[in-house]
């Protein structure tokens, strides 16, 4: 992705430079595992946009998957690892 820091991208494409699957992302966003993307109105549809800290945050629960974390403890810790840098970038 670009360094334009307001593109954004599809599902269909997150979920490729992810590594996961359409599918994932749902049932992730559904289990209020990731944060709500924005949306795109397009007549009477609402199509998901996901902007670089949606992507940083799946790969991150991708990477713990990978690790051999269970989703909960790997969302858990992709949660804090985002928050850390939050608070890294305040102090600094």
């Amino acid at each position: 992705m670009d360094s334009n820091m307001n593109q954004t991208v599809s599902i269909r494409e997150a979920a490729r430079l992810c590594g996961v699957t359409v599918k994932q992302i749902r049932h992730w966003q559904d289990r209020e595992y990731i944060p709500e993307p924005q949306r795109v109105v397009c007549g009477e549809r609402a199509y998901r946009q996901f902007g670089e800290d949606d992507l940083e945050h799946i790969k991150r629960i991708k990477q713990y998957l990978d690790a051999g974390f269970r989703l909960d403890r790997a969302v858990e810790k992709a949660a804090a690892d985002i928050l850390g840098e939050k608070e890294d970038e305040k102090d600094a």
